[in-house]
């Protein structure tokens, strides 16, 4: 026969093993120090200005759910790209079939006049039609370092790629969208 023994016993010598809560993450202070990176990339991924919120939502409900088993073995801010990526991709996908006109919510406010905002709408259209047009891998470089302007060596390591291969396609993302200005008559 075996000896018993006691659950306090073993765990005196078993590791111990890091959880969101010993590390210090919170829930909280994810959602406030990361939501505007949040936003901004959903945004840079082609989400629909309609949805952002709700996609927004989406990635913070994946983030609440899953945190207790988030292991440290990346930066918070590369796991939740990670996760932005997957919603961006998922509501691309859903546009896509239900192919509906987002709504128009005409509000009064005291931003600038109609022509501003018609150039304004036209340029950020230019750029999620030239975003769309991209490969996965230019997509993600040219979110991340020209969009949100983080540092190569950090997309390079949010996107687990060699740093020469960070510069490489961020070098062929920005010729592309030198000819796509060219094309429209525009200079860089």
């Amino acid at each position: 026969m075996t000896p018993r023994v006691s659950l306090p016993e073993a765990r005196k010598d078993a590791p111990r093993i890091a959880t969101p809560e010993s590390e210090g993450l919170d829930f909280d202070a994810i959602y406030s120090e990361y939501f505007p990176f949040v936003w901004r990339c959903l945004r840079g991924h082609g989400v629909a200005e309609a949805a952002l919120d709700d996609a927004a939502q989406e990635v913070f409900v994946v983030v609440h759910r899953r945190l207790a088993s988030f292991r440290g073995e990346s930066a918070v801010r590369t796991w939740l790209y990670g996760i932005v990526r997957n919603v961006a991709s998922n509501q691309r996908r859903g546009a896509a079939r239900r192919a509906m006109a987002p709504l128009d919510e005409a509000m009064p406010s005291a931003s600038p006049g109609p022509d501003a905002k018609a150039q304004d709408a036209e340029a950020a259209a230019f750029v999620a039609g030239f975003v769309a047009a991209l490969d996965d891998k230019k997509r993600d470089v040219f979110v991340l370092a020209v969009l949100e302007e983080l540092g190569i060596p950090e997309v390079a390591g949010m996107l687990d790629v060699p740093l020469n291969t960070a510069y490489t396609r961020l070098r062929a993302v920005r010729a592309e969208f030198r000819r796509a200005l060219a094309e429209r008559g525009e200079t860089p």
